[in-house]
């Protein structure tokens, strides 16, 4: 039996009196109301067709048919506690165990990010008996209390900073404390860390772990400097804690280059704990917390069963292999690659034209366009931001913004997307940034395309307030 299909008013107005309104809408002003969606194309009640730059989770493409034959079939044959013995998950753990290094070669399925988060702090408190955990700015790890006490992002906006979690600079090399014009950066950054564990044990206390995005996402679509991690990790290993990568966000080939973010660190860089969740099942809920051994052996010993009563079971890993087989098969991490430098090129072509551009960053589909009011002295251009949002869901295109100011534009789209779908953001930007030009009046273009006005700051131009 189909369900009723209500009017956008109507569920709006029931999802007012129903849902927390802390869970928030994408476009609270005016949201899409979407009812289908296929590859990297999201279908509203009337049928307009918005192109999806959003959903990272629905990683290989939304509904696509192999994922929804594997759910389908396995459902109609078995779903069963995690307890009772089966192959999907030996198989699936087996298959991830073959992207990671050696050492990471125990895993422990879950339903979330935030749940994997959660387990790698037990993990990591359980094997090295500390306390302490060291963060980045901005970070956001997860929505349960144990994760927004070690998450910046949260944490400042609600019962502050506990005694036991102490928060790093973030590296970024546009806006953070050293910048691009510095001639050893990873190292920089890392040598704050290490004057974090110092002041860690000048307070007799002592550190469980460093707990980072492998590209911090929340903090603006950040790319780490090569090398950091490999020092920071020596850093915490030698202070008797262990190095984790959060990879909710950007494992699974985002990068293009390599399966995992950790990965474009180094051949030489290894994590003890690697946390996974968004993309892995494609919109179900799945996720893995992977680590050694060693660690895995410190967890047992506790005497404590872990025990998850969804996390691991067949239909779930049924997914998770699915979802492993539409990567490979279709190439998707070479797609990345391709269609992520295109968009990169496309965007940085256009920083060239518009100055209210500061800077674009990324890797592979995981791109970052951030705009300012001053080149110079790189202020966040938030509200412009905002409005370069709304006039692009105009045109049926779906992004949203990140970072402490929400002034990065953020592209993490389904890594289906294609070629054309770039060139039309990009398209669609430049004639949004142009067209507020020529509304102030007055705008000519120089060589390049780009609007200019004598005797006048351009980004006064992109004002439209």
């Amino acid at each position: 039996m189909a369900l009723e299909m209500f009017r956008k008013k109507e569920t709006l107005a029931m999802r007012k009196k129903l849902i927390g309104q802390s869970c928030r809408l994408f476009y609270s002003d005016d949201p899409v109301k979407i009812v289908r969606a296929r590859g990297q194309y999201l279908y509203d009640e009337n049928g307009k067709r918005y192109l999806d730059c959003i959903s990272n989770v629905q990683h290989v493409g939304h509904c696509h048919p192999s994922i929804t034959q594997a759910a389908t079939t396995q459902m109609k044959l078995l779903n069963a506690n995690s307890r009772f013995l089966h192959d999907n998950i030996v198989q699936y753990a087996d298959r991830l165990a073959a992207t990671l290094p050696d050492k990471l070669s125990v895993f422990y399925f879950v339903n979330s990010g935030s749940e994997a988060n959660d387990l790698a702090l037990r993990l990591a408190h359980q094997y090295t008996q500390h306390e302490d955990v060291i963060v980045l700015e901005h970070a956001y790890h997860g929505h349960l209390t144990s994760l927004i006490d070690i998450s910046p992002y949260k944490f400042q906006k609600l019962t502050g900073q506990k005694e036991w979690v102490h928060v790093a600079p973030i590296p970024d090399t546009y806006r953070g404390i050293f910048r691009e014009d510095h001639p050893n950066p990873a190292q920089a950054y890392a040598d704050t860390v290490k004057d974090v564990i110092d002041k860690v044990h000048q307070k007799g206390r002592k550190v469980s772990a460093f707990f980072a995005e492998s590209l911090p996402s929340v903090a603006g679509q950040i790319l780490l400097p090569k090398g950091y991690s490999t020092k920071v990790a020596e850093y915490v290993r030698s202070a008797g804690g262990v190095f984790v990568a959060d990879e909710v966000q950007t494992g699974f080939g985002r990068v293009g280059s390599h399966f995992w973010a950790f990965q474009l660190q180094g051949d030489d860089f290894s994590p003890d704990i690697v946390t996974m969740g968004k993309p892995m099942g494609n919109g179900h809920p799945l996720s893995c917390v992977a680590t050694t051994a060693e660690i895995a052996g410190a967890f047992t010993a506790n005497g404590v069963e872990y025990f998850n009563t969804f996390g691991g079971n067949p239909v779930s890993c049924a997914i998770g292999l699915a979802v492993l087989d539409v990567i490979e098969k279709e190439d998707l991490r070479g797609n990345s690659s391709r269609v992520g430098g295109h968009l990169l090129d496309r965007l940085t072509q256009l920083q060239t034209k518009h100055p209210i551009i500061g800077d674009v960053r990324g890797v592979g589909l995981f791109v970052g366009l951030e705009m300012v009011t001053d080149k110079e002295q790189r202020t966040p251009a938030t509200d412009a931001a905002a409005q370069v949002v709304r006039r692009l869901k105009e045109d049926y295109i779906c992004v949203s913004t990140d970072g402490p100011w929400e002034n990065i534009v953020k592209f993490k789209p389904p890594m289906c997307f294609s070629m054309e779908d770039a060139d039309l953001v990009a398209d669609r930007i430049h004639h949004i940034l142009t067209a507020w030009c020529l509304q102030r009046q007055g705008c000519g273009f120089d060589s390049h395309g780009g609007p200019v006005r004598k005797g006048e700051k351009m980004y006064e131009m992109y004002s439209l307030l």
